[in-house]
């Protein structure tokens, strides 16, 4: 199996010189979208600001732990609190080191965690009483930023998807970690919400991931009721407002949880973990969440897009086999799939009911 992928993201490992860090506790408050930069930098997204955090975990893991089952349990433990009491919020695998980080809620206290989990199995605490650290506060004119739905690491720059108070309520940020000033670009989204037949700017996206493709960057993200749109952002300026191409619809009453690519044998795929709106179990099996596996040429596609984008199902334009339900992903919790440096051998992970699973066969 092929395992790099432009695709996927592209890392300038090494190339970046970053600006003095700050030594301390950076006082997160909230920790709502988590990933990783290269060299073991950890991204943290939550209210209306974002964390980036040296953790020095660069030393590759050894991979003997093929899962934990009652990972719940184990976390909870963590915090002094049973599995019904913590809400586990995003997963990201780091790609210096393929060891976990989970970033857990206490739905009691409201309190958020990063916990970790290495290829042995062994649960610790990534405390931030102590780091070295940057951080960048978000704002636009005349709206509040209210929360950060994802984070990620694209071209050099940290890309941060946010929900906003204004009518463009979806706004984009990027943050270039090495500029002086390090002020963030914020921009707004307008998107043709499929699933709805009408082009839109509130609805934040939940989900994003990099995309390049002939040495362009984009994003590719998704929102409720499940368009997969993609964003050139070379291009954009501060305030900028970027038009996205909605390329498929997964299918209206879901909302996705997060977002992967990999290659094998040589064909591209998009693996998206949703969950139903309702909370009603789909397709038969006993539960609300699933994965679709998509096609990732339909990224490329500058024809059927927006008005004609094809449906997996429930439209007139169906795609078709290029989008198929990922029947052994069933019951996938809303974090599915770290998502680590593509040009790397690491496996990646998925949490599943109530287990986190390593796979090394991606497909």
């Amino acid at each position: 199996m092929k395992r790099s992928l432009s695709l996927a993201c592209v890392v300038l490992l090494g190339l970046a010189t970053f600006v003095q860090a700050e030594q301390g506790n950076p006082k997160v408050t909230a920790i709502e979208a988590i990933a990783f930069g290269p060299d073991g930098l950890l991204l943290i997204g939550g209210g209306a600001r974002v964390v980036t955090v040296e953790t020095g975990d660069t030393k590759p893991s050894t991979w003997s732990k093929a899962e934990i089952p009652n990972i719940d349990q184990v976390l909870a433990g963590k915090l002094g609190l049973s599995a019904k009491d913590i809400e586990i919020r995003k997963l990201a695998v780091n790609p210096a080191s393929g060891k976990a980080y989970v970033a857990v809620q206490s739905l009691k206290t409201k309190a958020g965690v990063i916990v970790t989990i290495d290829g042995a199995g062994n649960v610790g605490e990534f405390a931030l009483d102590d780091v070295k650290f940057n951080s960048y506060n978000l704002a636009a004119p005349k709206v509040s930023i209210t929360k950060v739905t994802d984070i990620a690491w694209a071209g050099g720059k940290i890309v941060v998807a946010t929900q906003a108070t204004d009518k463009f309520a979806s706004r984009v940020f990027t943050i270039n970690p090495t500029a002086k000033d390090g002020a963030p670009t914020q921009i707004s989204t307008k998107t043709f919400h499929v699933g709805h037949n009408q082009w839109e700017t509130q609805a934040p996206l939940r989900v994003l991931m990099p995309y390049v493709e002939k040495g362009k960057n984009s994003v590719v993200g998704s929102f409720t009721c499940t368009p997969v749109v993609r964003y050139n952002l070379d291009d954009a300026k501060d305030n900028d407002q970027i038009v996205g191409n909605s390329v498929v619809e997964l299918g209206t009453g879901n909302t996705p949880r997060s977002m992967f690519a990999y290659e094998r044998d040589g064909k591209r795929f998009l693996l998206v973990s949703v969950g139903r709106n309702n909370k009603k179990p789909a397709f038969g099996f006993p539960s609300a969440y699933w994965v679709a596996r998509v096609d990732a040429e339909l990224l490329n596609e500058t024809t059927n897009i927006n008005e004609k984008a094809p449906w997996r199902i429930g439209g007139k334009n169906l795609v078709g086999d290029r989008v198929e339900v990922a029947k052994e992903y069933f019951g996938t919790q809303p974090i599915l799939f770290g998502t680590i440096n593509a040009f790397s051998d690491l496996p990646w992970a998925y949490c599943a009911e109530s287990r986190v699973a390593w796979l090394e066969d991606r497909g």
